[in-house]
């Protein structure tokens, strides 16, 4: 901890000029006689740390002493400076550390990039979340936290996509963030590494037991290729389908899963040939469905009659509900 003050001191120095005992105190929240005992430390590591008294005085550092980052290119620092997630920096209990951390960098700068610097965050603003999804309750992700980097075994409980909930001991490894979703990566007794998604942890219990993260486990790459082999897993159900030309732009903005495989140019009647991709055929019938007439199926014929089936059910539900 001392260290870090020491850091915060000299960069608060650098940043500001001249600054008094008290005036340092307050700002790392530590009395008066740390600051002197912090500023004999930075003199002795051979910081030239300059004490002025009287009215006006203060500690400062010689003139034209800086502490750099150095060998930066202005592309660089502008790449240190884009901002990540608040969103998600909240969830990790680190947005004011990461705040600070982002004042520290700039103390350090040249002052020919400072303003470089603070200028990213008026240009450009990183925001994972959508438009209508809700922030998903995650009720163990504080232990979830702590077990990660305190090496811990946890008993939870898990709820699968069916309800269903059981429970089983895993070795955490870490967390991912795919958009505002967080997935919790940890490995069985087996060391089969498995992913869950941390809104459906309904329980995480520490339990006395450490164990030895896999020196040769890299998070990064382990989620992209977990994710490669999702993507080509998952079962497809393709349709071809003519698309009235007034809804083509709005097919990738139904707030449902689909693919647009191929799009045609336009065939008879102004009709435009596409072909669509589904994880199942209910997806395909509800999405259809619900473009009415404006979307009409070419292939594979049976999914036309299960469609009209539908919508002849439910013509006849509210005809009923009168």
């Amino acid at each position: 901890m001392r260290g870090d003050r020491l850091v915060s001191i000299l960069l608060l120095l650098q940043s500001q000029g001249q600054l008094t005992a008290k005036e340092l105190a307050e700002k790392l929240e530590v009395s008066e006689r740390t600051i002197y005992r912090d500023m004999e430390a930075l003199s002795g590591t051979g910081i030239p740390v300059l004490a002025e008294r009287g009215k006006n005085g203060g500690w400062s550092l010689l003139e034209d002493y800086r502490t750099n980052l150095t060998g930066l290119k202005e592309s660089e620092i502008r790449a240190l400076f884009v901002p990540s997630s608040t969103h998600l920096l909240d969830d990790l209990g680190l947005a004011r550390t990461s705040e600070e951390a982002r004042n520290k960098l700039i103390a350090s700068l040249p002052s020919i990039y400072r303003e470089n610097a603070k200028d990213v965050w008026n240009r450009i603003h990183v925001d994972v979340s959508t438009w209508r999804q809700r922030k998903e309750t995650m009720v163990s992700f504080e232990i979830l936290k702590k077990a990660i980097w305190h090496e811990n075994k946890l008993k939870i409980e898990y709820q699968r996509v069916d309800g269903e909930t059981n429970e089983r001991v895993v070795k955490p490894l870490g967390l991912v963030a795919k958009g505002s979703r967080w997935y919790f990566i940890a490995s069985k007794e087996n060391d089969d590494i498995r992913n869950y998604r941390a809104s459906r942890i309904r329980s995480a219990t520490p339990i006395e037991e450490t164990f030895e993260r896999p020196k040769d486990f890299n998070l990064a790459q382990y989620w992209e290729s977990s994710t490669k082999a999702f993507i080509e897993n998952l079962p497809r159900y393709e349709v071809w389908v003519d698309v009235a030309p007034s809804i083509l732009t709005w097919l990738k903005f139904s707030g449902r899963f689909v693919q647009i495989v191929e799009v045609e140019s336009r065939g008879q009647e102004g009709w435009i040939p596409v072909k669509l991709s589904f994880e199942t055929e209910d997806e395909a019938k509800g999405y259809i469905l619900g473009f009415a007439d404006q979307i009409k199926v070419i292939e594979p014929k049976g999914l036309h009659d299960k469609i009209l089936k539908m919508a002849e059910a439910a013509v006849a539900f509210y005809k009923h509900e009168k």
